[in-house]
């Protein structure tokens, strides 16, 4: 597939049909297969198995299922509508909702919200480290309180992005000065250069990182190319999404959210479409 502009019509156009989403599995996740696990026969030929989601080895008979392991597992809804809803994935800015997708798909509320979450499943972050210059901060996700201040109840998120690259963020129990370290230890290449605020959680990073801060409170916001504008900018657009479009998110499936986002922007340049087909069609971890 292209990696020009993704539409709809090109949605359409390439997968017409269930059959074709099928084939379009089988070949990402067996077209490379070099003899038959059976058999042994080399460059085996298989062929569709009528009224049944697998295909068979012409010489012996060995029946691969596409599906097994994929986040289409045991699911009765169409691969069609599997596609669109990955498709509606790519193209939303604030996500997608399962009221949306139960709208959009014909689908019962309880399918819809399983089809989000394995979807999500596809965007899990990588063990990569960030480096150059990384801008570190935290935020918190959950209700107001009647001050609008306090984080008692409030699950704390800490996130990191590098400065023109991509970005890793993380539910935790606690925004504690060890477990920032912990958290920057374990995404930031040390060495790097980490742009924070104020806070004292990031103090130690001092011995095994460059670090430079801005005083917010000083309302000081930028010093020498020092900010932490990116990665609040990121902040800002995990927020406005939670609120604007899933309303509540409780912190058991927070890090599913939180996941996506980092997905969404760290794929912000490319079509997401093709990279999701490609992940979908592969054993879920």
């Amino acid at each position: 597939m292209s990696s020009s502009r993704y539409t709809v019509d090109t949605l359409h156009e390439t997968f017409p049909d269930d059959d074709v989403c099928l084939d379009y599995i089988f070949q990402q996740k067996y077209g490379g297969l070099d003899a038959c696990p059976k058999c042994g026969v080399a460059e085996p030929k298989y062929y569709r198995v009528r009224s049944r989601k697998c295909y068979e080895c012409k010489d012996c008979g060995y029946q691969i299922s596409p599906l097994a392991g994929t986040i289409f597992h045991k699911s009765d809804t169409g691969l069609k509508k599997w596609f669109f809803a990955m498709y509606m994935f790519s193209v939303s800015r604030n996500g997608v909702s399962a009221k949306e997708l139960e709208r959009t798909l014909g689908v019962t509320y309880k399918t819809a919200w399983r089809m989000c979450k394995q979807i999500r499943l596809l965007m899990q972050q990588d063990g990569s480290k960030l480096s150059g210059i990384v801008e570190a901060d935290e935020t918190y996700i959950g209700g107001v309180e009647k001050d609008g201040r306090s984080v008692r109840n409030k699950t704390p998120v800490l996130g990191v992005v590098e400065k023109g690259g991509q970005a890793k963020a993380f539910v935790s129990d606690y925004a504690t000065r060890s477990r920032a370290m912990s958290f920057v230890r374990a995404n930031v290449e040390v060495g790097a250069e980490l742009h924070t605020d104020e806070s004292r959680i990031y103090y130690w990073t001092k011995h095994e990182y460059e670090h430079k801060s801005v005083n917010h409170s000083r309302k000081e916001y930028a010093r020498d190319k020092v900010h932490t504008n990116t990665i609040e900018g990121f902040w800002g657009q995990l927020k406005r999404s939670i609120d604007g479009t899933y309303h509540c998110v409780s912190p058991k499936y927070l890090q599913y959210y939180v996941n996506e986002f980092v997905f969404r922007y760290n794929f912000r340049t490319v079509p997401i479409f093709p990279y999701l087909l490609a992940m979908a069609s592969q054993r879920v971890q």
